[in-house]
């Protein structure tokens, strides 16, 4: 499956994180997705807030490693956009439409703006938007 603009959400970034977690679900899933990246079949794009989002997780579960993990990620420096007005607008909709937070949708209309396909391994998310495209599971990632 060829994808111009993914945009993986945190649920997706964790998982690289926590791929050495015997029980961590489609973790082999996120790598893929990931190996694909490194590979250029296709570009990884982020709202710029993924980082704190990711931060967050890694320091209240992992803190030993949470500093050593953020830095193998910001090292492979995704690139990342501004949280604009025009994608604001876009995330409020999604929001009012679906009931979803800023955190969820933003990469979601991130994913619509460029005209490419959220990954999420969120499945309550995905069943609130599943109708408004642009997304996909991880799960079900090629």
């Amino acid at each position: 499956m060829k994808h111009g603009v993914i945009v993986p959400d945190a649920s997706v970034i964790l998982k690289w994180a926590f791929n050495a977690v015997p029980d961590e679900h489609d973790s082999a899933k996120a790598e893929i997705l990931l190996e694909g990246w490194v590979a250029g079949e296709y570009e990884i794009l982020l709202p710029g807030l993924w980082v704190f989002e990711v931060a967050n997780v890694l320091g209240m579960k992992v803190p030993e490693m949470a500093g050593s993990l953020m830095e193998v990620f910001i090292d492979y420096r995704f690139p990342s956009v501004e949280i604009t007005q025009t994608l604001c607008v876009k995330t409020f909709e999604i929001m009012k439409r679906c009931g979803a937070t800023f955190y969820d949708a933003v990469y979601h209309a991130l994913a619509i703006k460029h005209k490419g396909l959220l990954v999420t391994a969120d499945e309550a998310y995905y069943k609130k938007v599943k109708g408004s495209g642009h997304i996909m599971l991880l799960k079900d990632f090629r």
